[in-house]
């Protein structure tokens, strides 16, 4: 996902996801439908949220946990700007961020291969929220060729890193491979100018749970 900054305003925090029991695995790659509604009772955006996916009978469970936790977090950090969702998925967050700041105008989720279903739970949340309507646009086609601009604040859940091919800069003999990749990402953030972030969303949710945020230096 990709966030075009513009100046932080003090927002409250989100609130956390609610239902963190045992019984209900947040990390479960089953269907949300209907039957799940029980869960999602409660008056928080996340809930009114997650009844509109229940309704829609089309998202793993892992990918509304997942999208919610990295949408609010990155809304705690960084405020309006376009939104670029990359590797979207079914493209929750691009409309979870709109949701959760209203002065983003317009949101673009893009995956190489969108879920067929993608369209439908898009069609859910234009009804559960009128104001999406024609606010947030899916495009399927390689992700390489969305074009960003060097300004943009950068906001990354990494997963399925390549150890053969990714820069482990150095220093894989002392960490895993997957963290000496995303330790490099962020080393080269920061030399680029960029003000780093580090932090994880819960790892009931994913083991793969470093959530990086890099803003761009000022112009």
């Amino acid at each position: 996902m990709d966030l075009l900054e513009s100046p932080a305003l003090p927002i409250p925090a989100p609130p956390a996801s609610p239902d963190a029991s045992a019984s209900y695995r947040q990390s479960s790659r089953e269907r949300l439908s209907p039957h799940d509604l029980p869960h999602f009772q409660g008056a928080t955006l996340f809930d009114r949220i997650a009844r509109v996916v229940c309704e829609a009978s089309c998202l793993p469970r892992k990918e509304l946990y997942e999208s919610w936790e990295v949408a609010r977090r990155t809304r705690r950090r960084f405020r309006g700007g376009r939104v670029v969702d990359l590797a979207c998925g079914h493209g929750l967050i691009a409309h979870m961020m709109i949701l959760l700041d209203d002065t983003t105008a317009t949101a673009l989720a893009v995956d190489r291969r969108l879920p067929r279903s993608a369209g439908i739970l898009a069609e859910a949340m234009v009804r559960g929220w009128p104001r999406l309507a024609g606010r947030i646009t899916l495009a399927e086609q390689p992700v390489a060729g969305v074009a960003v601009d060097s300004g943009d604040t950068v906001v990354v859940l990494p997963c399925c890193q390549a150890e053969g091919k990714g820069d482990l800069g150095g220093v894989g003999g002392w960490v895993d491979g997957a963290l000496a990749i995303d330790v490099t990402r962020a080393a080269r953030l920061r030399a680029a100018g960029y003000a780093v972030y580090t932090q994880t969303i819960p790892a009931e949710i994913t083991p793969k749970n470093r959530l990086l945020l890099g803003a761009p230096p000022p112009r």
